[in-house]
């Protein structure tokens, strides 16, 4: 989180969502930031404040004539402390009231009398939020530069499934993470790969890597957050998926071209961070292969090279590549950035990368080499992504 953040104001509507929005509060103040809780009355009905006193060590406020506030203007003094009001989950009746300007609570009061940015995360039925009077009250807030964080497609406590679920509490902070950071990707098209490809031998084996899709993911929510519209094809991973525009989900290198092809036209930028396999098995089985022989003798069949079918196109989006090698990690990695005609490739030692999640970076581009010394792939994915956006925003006319 920015360490401009030092003060929120969370804010609490009524849904069966309220329960999540109490670990939210728990990670924000591990992350050293004073919460300042406040709810509506039909938040009480999910959640008590006796919770979220005892996480955030702050009194609960949900009455605009709190007798705790000595000059009685709760909704004043709380916004002018604030860097930032978050309110999760936000209520399609939440939502009709700051789009309409309502003041008949201590919390719509205080988002109208804010002087710092607004973050509503939607939580509501799926037909609620498909409703057109909704959809025109999100407008009227976009408008407004309100930030919506969500919903995200779902189960949901009806027993429907669809879009109006709450954003899980990590992916709220991610995106508000995103929210803080500059926009120097703004307007832009990132299509990311990530993640491991799975080719199947037979119906329950198959061949893969060691690839924990950490990096991908990192870089995908480090471009979001630096505004651009991402779209992540991801191998199987078992991560939870990042905040991003769209997300596609393939198991083989065939699936992954095949999802990349089909957007690449409307990309701006393309990083192929995903550990492709090398191989894919000629005639993988149906069945679950028995062992009745000493040994097993397999047809491996070389996988397409997607990042080169992207560099190689007669106009192709500004391309980076990943380099994981063992040895000569520079030497190699060079030379596949000449081989594929890249403006960009990050190299690492994939002795140390796979398994951990801090990693040295070495980054090479046409003006030469640039060390990224270890840190978490977190910050090392902010570090790349201000890299990409200098060197790309240099070429543009």
């Amino acid at each position: 989180m920015a360490t401009t953040l030092k003060r929120i104001i969370l804010g609490v509507t009524g849904g069966v969502a309220a329960y999540k929005a109490a670990e939210l509060a728990r990670l924000l103040v591990k992350r050293g930031v004073e919460v300042q809780v406040v709810m509506t009355a039909a938040a009480g009905h999910f959640v008590g404040a006796a919770t979220f006193q005892a996480i955030t060590g702050r009194p609960v406020y949900a009455d605009l004539w709190d007798a705790r506030i000595a000059n009685g203007m709760a909704h004043i003094d709380l916004a002018r402390a604030a860097d930032l009001v978050l309110v999760a989950p936000a209520s399609a009746d939440f939502l009709a009231k700051l789009a309409h300007g309502r003041a008949d609570d201590l919390l719509s009061t205080l988002c109208l009398a804010r002087d710092c940015p607004l973050l509503v995360a939607p939580a509501m039925n799926r037909q609620m939020w498909e409703n057109p009077a909704t959809r025109r009250n999100v407008d009227l807030l976009v408008d407004d530069d309100v930030e919506l964080v969500g919903p995200a497609h779902g189960a949901q406590a009806c027993g429907e499934t669809g879009y109006g679920r709450m954003l899980e509490p990590e992916a709220i902070l991610d995106a508000v993470d995103a929210y803080l950071q500059p926009k120097t990707l703004r307007g832009l098209n990132v299509l990311i790969t990530a993640g491991p490809t799975y080719e199947a031998i037979d119906a329950v084996r198959g061949i893969t890597n060691r690839s924990s899709g950490r990096m991908g993911y990192a870089v995908a929510k480090a471009a979001a957050g630096a505004g651009a519209k991402v779209t992540l094809v991801t191998g199987p991973t078992g991560l939870p998926l990042p905040a991003v525009a769209e997300t596609v989900a393939v198991t083989s290198a065939q699936e992954m071209l095949a999802a990349v092809e089909a957007r690449i036209d409307e990309a701006d930028i393309f990083i192929g961070v995903a550990a492709v396999a090398d191989y894919h098995v000629a005639e993988p089985a149906a069945h679950k292969i028995k062992k009745d022989a000493d040994t097993l003798h397999l047809e491996l069949l070389p996988n397409p090279d997607i990042l080169a079918r992207v560099s190689g196109r007669a106009r192709p989006p500004f391309c980076v590549g990943f380099a994981a090698e063992s040895e000569n990690i520079e030497d190699y990695a060079e030379h596949k950035r000449k081989r594929k005609r890249l403006p960009l490739i990050v190299a690492n030692d994939a002795t140390q990368a796979i398994g951990s999640d801090e990693v040295e970076l070495i980054l090479l581009d046409d003006d030469g080499r640039q060390v990224l010394g270890k840190a978490d792939k977190t910050t090392q994915a902010g570090r790349l992504v201000d890299h990409i956006a200098r060197l790309y925003n240099a070429r543009r006319p």
